[in-house]
């Protein structure tokens, strides 16, 4: 996938991969998602992608940068379901920052030691420049009434004005002085493919007695675009809580996608709906309505599976195993499985891996539903509502795990166009005091519905993250604003300090490092300017210049170019009528960037402690280069 990108072999290679991969990230950062279709030269099946999530995992990636790239975007979604693009952009922002450094002649430890430095610097401002979510629309629980349409989960009698607000954003005018404020200290560097657990402090501050959260307000700021999708999630957290609960449950969400329906019809309804084959519906039809025993399977429901603990190596065969009848094993196996679900009088099988198709035709004849692919929390919910234990083998179940207080309703609603007539819609509920919530997903484009799961998951878990931060910063640009702030405020420290110290040179790369991070992040904002459509790339970067000059050490940067981004060059844009405020994840955010440096440092560390550009043609000696 690079061979539209010049590597020069002079330089470190591994850098100049990093920043041609990151340059996928560009059009998924800002609230206008540019769609990209990705084909498959071998086959011809394409697919239709708007995150730099999906773009790798439908990317061939051959080389090693590549692939650790892949494993740091995949740790990253894996925990926190967004901030990829984020995380991506400023990884290349900052590969490219190092390779000037390179080309200055500054070491590889020099340069570690200085973006750990200004890493430091940025999460100290991220911890100033937070915004308690109880400051954001909280009133007294007599003062807030719901609503039903729109956004509108909570009307405050006593908005916030404009002057607490600001007074909100004061934080973060406090300047970071000589020493950084980070509890951990001085970064290590973590040598490693999997970044999955993060072990810095995030910001959280503690709720305020007898306030509510305005979830309307803080959710429509953390939309980023995605309006629709972020409905739905408020849609959701109506029906998943009271309207004075402070936090959302994305464990007890799942999501179903129906093709052949239009966007519109896309809707929130309690209980876990499923999608089943008309083999499978037709046992649905006969259970519907009547209260079910319920057999819960951690794993897939089949005779070769094994536990984790016990998987065989992939590609090796036993010939004395080879020489069984598999087919009669496995025959053997489906008798006393179904047999024992007959004698226990399961109707109903619930397995959060796969389940063979032998296995499901078997149990269709004898009216046992089998459902496969239950996310592992709902598993959990159903658990917890039934009483029942879930098990990895179907053969160790006994009377004690079996759940009750099952039922199955059939979605006729969700009936739809001529692609919808292979597969039928199910509720499978506990009552209504699982909490289980789905939100059915439609579109008529078969190849976008991937693309809006993607958004609605984003959007649950920003506004998941931010409830449980209890903070949340100022968007659109404006943190990042504040952080070129206090990184060129260094630097000019650096510059001096290096004129009258001994130790002037370590200074001065200094002062170069964390200026050239201070471009990166500068970068990061004009980008996102951009690709709301209405700015230039050299319209945004004289924006962003003219702000930092303008407010040279005042944070009102951040309410500034918040408006900016969302007006563009459009004086008459109705986004500035609306004074809507743009808000990130703190969590999302800092895990984010430590990511970013994590996998730069790891690729930088890589480069310089192996030979590079080697020329393999003509293996001529001048062309070595040890870094």
């Amino acid at each position: 996938m690079l061979r539209s990108t010049e590597i020069n072999p002079r330089q470190p290679v591994g850098l100049q991969e990093l920043a041609a991969l990151a340059a996928v990230a560009h059009s998924s950062l800002g609230p206008d998602k540019r769609y990209k279709f990705i084909q498959d030269d071998t086959s011809g099946e394409s697919a239709l992608v708007c995150s730099c999530f999906r773009i790798f995992e439908n990317l061939e990636l051959s080389s090693a940068v590549a692939q650790l790239v892949h494993e740091t975007v995949q740790a990253q979604q894996k925990v926190y379901n967004t901030g990829s693009g984020c995380l991506l952009f400023l990884a290349g922002a900052w590969s490219r920052a190092a390779l000037e450094c390179v080309h200055r002649g500054i070491s590889v430890s020099r340069i570690i030691s200085g973006m750990s430095d200004g890493f430091d610097i940025c999460v100290d401002v991220l911890r100033k420049c937070s915004i308690s979510t109880d400051g954001l629309g909280a009133v007294k629980p007599d003062s807030c009434t719901t609503t039903s349409h729109g956004l509108g989960l909570q009307v405050s009698k006593e908005p916030i004005t404009e002057d607490s607000r600001a007074s909100l954003h004061l934080r973060g005018t406090t300047s970071v002085g000589h020493k950084t404020l980070n509890p951990s200290g001085h970064r290590k560097i973590k040598l490693s493919r999997h970044f999955c657990q993060p072990d810095s402090k995030n910001v959280s501050t503690a709720p305020q007695p007898h306030q509510v959260f305005n979830i309307a307000h803080i959710a429509e700021g953390l939309s980023h675009g995605c309006v629709r999708a972020m409905n739905l999630v408020v849609e959701a957290v109506k029906l998943h809580q009271d309207v004075s609960c402070s936090t959302f449950d994305v464990t007890k969400v799942v999501t179903c996608v129906v093709p052949g329906l239009p966007e519109e019809r896309a809707c929130v309804l309690p209980g876990c709906i499923v999608l089943l084959s008309d083999e499978q519906a037709s046992v649905a039809h006969h259970l519907k309505d009547q209260p079910l025993k319920v057999a819960l399977i951690n794993g897939d429901l089949s005779h070769t599976f094994r536990h984790l603990g016990f998987s065989r190596p992939a590609g090796v065969q036993h010939v004395i195993e080879q020489l069984a009848l598999g087919s009669d094993e496995e025959e053997v196996w489906m008798v006393k499985v179904v047999a024992l679900l007959l004698n226990l009088e399961v109707n109903l099988i619930l397995v959060s891996g796969l389940a063979s198709e032998k296995v499901i035709q078997h149990c269709c004849r004898r009216r046992v539903l089998v459902v496969d692919k239950v996310k592992a929390s709902i598993l959990k919910a159903f658990a917890d509502a039934t009483a029942g234990v879930p098990v990895t083998y179907a053969t160790q179940l006994t009377k004690h795990c079996v759940g009750t207080g099952v039922k199955v309703e059939i979605r006729r609603d969700l009936g739809g166009g001529s692609e919808r007539k292979s597969s039928t819609a199910v509720n499978i509920s506990t009552g209504g005091n699982s909490g289980l919530f789905t939100v059915i997903l439609t579109s008529c484009v078969r190849g976008k519905l991937q693309a809006l799961e993607d958004q609605f998951w984003a959007c649950a878990y920003r506004l998941h993250h931010a409830l449980k931060d209890r903070a949340v910063l100022p968007g659109a640009g404006a943190t990042e604003m504040l952080c070129v702030h206090h990184l060129r405020q260094r630097a000019v420290t650096a510059y001096s300090t290096q004129e009258s110290t001994a130790g002037g040179a370590a200074d001065l790369d200094r002062g170069v490092v964390l200026h050239l991070m201070a471009d990166g992040l500068i970068d990061y904002i004009s980008t996102v300017m951009v690709n709301t459509g209405r700015v230039s790339k050299v319209r945004a970067r004289t924006v962003v210049s003219q702000q930092l000059q303008e407010h040279d050490g005042h944070v009102d940067i951040a309410a500034k170019l918040s408006q900016l981004v969302l007006e563009g060059e459009n004086e008459d844009s109705d986004l500035k009528s609306n004074g809507m405020d743009v808000y990130d994840n703190v969590s999302v955010k800092q895990e984010a960037w430590r990511k970013a440096l994590d996998l730069l440092f790891l690729v930088l560390q890589t480069d310089a402690e192996v030979i590079t550009g080697v020329d393999q043609a003509t293996g001529a000696q001048e062309n070595l280069m040890m870094l």
